[in-house]
């Protein structure tokens, strides 16, 4: 297939460079079929000074028209791509401006998520609550001792600066004293 395609290619190519040769002969023949229409071949043999002068003259006016004609277009085609340039700018500001939607939280189950990683080539279920580590209450309840006691004791010797440096110095100390 890579020898199709790469040989496919090169006849695009050469068919390409052939067109593009032939529209290069095509506008040269254009050009010359173009002047010869308008440029009459000058006869300059057997005319006078005067009748000279004038000639040169008539080829003079006949220069600054042609040459106000391309300034007028030369201008026209500034002012246009002033205009598309204006565009362009105010094209990118419009889509600087544009709000974007606010996304939405979408719910996957794992089995999904990693459908669309792996592809629907693998088909990988996982329970991954049973990798998770049990743990029983009874273990967390040992390790905080519940002190019942006069929720008001507590309260007052809480209380101002000196209650606030026992829970200082109690979070210092490892054991607590």
């Amino acid at each position: 297939t890579s020898a199709i395609s790469l040989c496919s290619q090169s006849l695009m190519l050469a068919k390409a460079k052939e067109e593009w040769d032939q529209e290069i002969v095509d506008k040269q023949a254009e050009k010359e079929r173009y002047l010869s229409e308008r440029v009459t071949p000058l006869h300059t043999s057997g005319l006078s000074l005067s009748q000279l002068q004038d000639l040169c003259r008539e080829l003079h006016e006949k220069v600054e028209i042609v040459d106000e004609e391309r300034y007028d277009i030369e201008a026209k085609c500034n002012h246009n791509m002033r205009e598309i340039k204006d565009l362009k700018i105010k094209v990118l500001d419009l889509r600087g401006k544009f709000k974007r939607p606010p996304l939405r939280r979408v719910r996957v189950s794992a089995d999904a998520m990693l459908r669309a990683l792996l592809g629907s080539k693998h088909k990988v279920s996982m329970d991954l609550r049973a990798n998770l580590k049990s743990v029983k209450k009874e273990d967390t309840e040992k390790e905080r001792p519940v002190e019942v006691g006069d929720w008001r004791k507590n309260v007052e010797a809480m209380s101002g600066m000196e209650g606030r440096k026992k829970m200082f110095d109690a979070a210092k100390s490892p054991t607590g004293q």
